[in-house]
């Protein structure tokens, strides 16, 4: 079991065993005046299908952080990628 610490001091504990990567090429996304799903999918192979591996739900609130902590990461990745410098 790896044990991981984010930015707000909390422990957070990661089976490895039993916590898999799931890849996604395919989100879809319900929204109301309570909150959010993301239905996280996959393609299935050459079809016009997609399976749901994962469903999250969050609070709108919730779902405002992540998307502005996202964008800061994805942003701040793009530079290292830019300019081939690894992050610390």
């Amino acid at each position: 079991m790896e044990q991981k610490q984010n930015p707000q001091g909390v422990a957070i504990n990661l089976n490895l065993d039993t916590t898999p990567i799931l890849y996604t090429d395919n989100v879809l996304m319900t929204v109301n005046e309570d909150g959010i799903v993301l239905d996280i999918a996959q393609k299935v192979g050459s079809t016009n299908q997609a399976r749901i591996v994962s469903r999250i739900g969050m609070s709108r609130n919730h779902a405002k952080k992540f998307v502005k902590e996202l964008s800061k990461l994805l942003a701040m990745t793009e530079g290292a990628i830019q300019t081939g410098q690894k992050l610390n």
